[in-house]
């Protein structure tokens, strides 16, 4: 449901008419909404990131089939993601006018065709074109993804919905890359991407049974006073900019390990095939259950406190990976998971909550956040395959642990960060305790 425009006053070029009105009450845990509004969402994030990933596990064979270097065949990873960057920032202002779900669905869909079509692309020119296409389709829902819980789900509830959230994404990460390793196996990579499209529509079509329609999204005017002024308005806060390059920093280093992960293990001295090498992405479950256990120890700690505990996690699980034992590079994949979806679970929660206490739009505030994510994804994942040819896995890891340490900064200088309107701010763990986590 939309509110009518007339709570938007033309004269005034911020949103405050809006952001000054009570807070909604949403859906609570155990109720029928936010299982709804949970699982569809769980749905579309694993959606997305198996589509977004898919590619990963298969870049020795792109490699070869289209005969390009180790840092030539990241671009199938950095060009989307670079799409999906540069589109989150028209995604996120779009939907404070069109509102979240019907963009959701579209984003899904559209993606969901896309990923068909790079299955049978003729070429290399070709491959890299849809995938930045598929880049700009795919930024449907992390644009409004949190934005969204923030409006539906009650205040309680929002910091753990968002864990579940996140954990779908890193699920969807694992599938990705899992499921186009067995299949290139048993046939190649074309197929590959043809079975993770066919998953994406069945996600988009439980979506569309499942997620509620918006009951508290409030439409801006399509003017562009207003729209400039919601894309400039996460700019105006030194903390939602320092979110913003944590996300860039540990979701770059992040992406620099796994994209060079599979050169590894398919080299001596592991000499694993391509669909063996995919099996180590079964780390990321456990990166899925970590965003859900960050989600409730943001309820009982805030997110002052949980978000550099995350960075240390995530450095020492690069650290790990160094020795040349499947074992240890295995846990190492683990620990690194664990950390980095503890901070992006933590972040990408508290952007829209700090946002909202500090009277910029929601969604704009969240798609300038995953803006930088991936932009830090593009950047330092292609970075890792020239880290990769010059210094091997070493290299690799002293990129993402410098990465790593910058976030951890970062999330340390938060902690110091002048709290905002608690009224505003529902990013609390127990209302009493909400100064910590704004």
């Amino acid at each position: 449901m939309h509110l009518p425009y007339a709570v938007w006053p033309a004269q005034s070029g911020l949103v405050t008419a809006v952001l000054d009105a009570p807070p909604p009450v949403g859906y609570r845990t155990g109720e029928a909404g936010y299982r709804r509004v949970t699982a569809a969402l769980f749905a579309a994030g694993l959606a997305t990131f198996m589509l977004l990933y898919n590619t990963q596990a298969l870049l020795p064979e792109i490699a070869a089939t289209f005969h390009v270097s180790a840092a030539q065949s990241t671009l199938t990873l950095s060009l989307t993601t670079v799409g999906l960057g540069v589109a989150l920032l028209v995604a996120g202002t779009a939907s404070e006018v069109l509102g979240r779900t019907r963009l959701i669905l579209l984003s899904l869909v559209a993606s969901g065709l896309i990923t068909f079509a790079c299955a049978v692309a003729p070429g290399w020119p070709a491959l890299l074109t849809l995938r930045l296409l598929l880049g700009i389709t795919l930024a449907g829902l992390p644009a409004v993804a949190t934005a969204y819980l923030r409006e539906e789900l009650h205040t309680d509830t929002q910091a753990r919905a968002a864990g579940l959230y996140i954990g779908g994404t890193a699920l969807g990460g694992m599938t990705g890359r899992l499921v186009t390793g067995l299949v290139a196996d048993v046939a190649d990579w074309r197929w590959a991407l043809a079975a993770t499209a066919a998953i994406g529509l069945v996600c988009a079509a439980v979506v569309r049974l499942t997620l509620p329609p918006s009951r508290n999204f409030v439409a801006a005017p399509a003017h562009l006073r207003h729209l400039v002024t919601l894309a400039r308005g996460p700019l105006t806060d030194r903390a939602l900019i320092a979110m913003s390059a944590i996300g860039a920093c540990t979701m770059g280093a992040f992406v620099a390990v796994y994209n060079v992960t599979g050169f590894r293990l398919t080299a001596a001295p592991f000499g694993l095939s391509v669909g063996a090498a995919g099996l180590v992405f079964l780390a990321y479950p456990v990166g899925a259950v970590a965003s859900t256990v960050a989600g409730r120890l943001v309820d009982r700690y805030g997110r002052r406190t949980v978000a550099p505990i995350g960075c240390l996690v995530a450095i020492a699980g690069a650290l790990v990976t160094l020795p040349d034992s499947l074992p240890v590079v295995v846990l190492g994949l683990a620990v690194l998971a664990v950390g980095f979806f503890t901070v992006h679970g933590v972040v990408s929660g508290w952007v829209p909550a700090r946002a909202y206490a500090g009277g910029v739009a929601a969604g704009q505030a969240a798609a300038s956040y995953l803006f930088c994510y991936y932009l830090g994804a593009s950047v330092f994942g292609s970075l890792a395959g020239h880290a990769w040819t010059a210094g091997g896995w070493p290299a690799v890891v002293a990129l993402a642990v410098v990465l790593l340490v910058v976030a951890g900064l970062l999330a340390a200088w938060l902690r110091r960060t002048r709290p905002l309107d608690p009224a505003r701010d529902r990013s609390t763990t127990v209302t009493v305790k909400g100064s910590r986590n704004r």
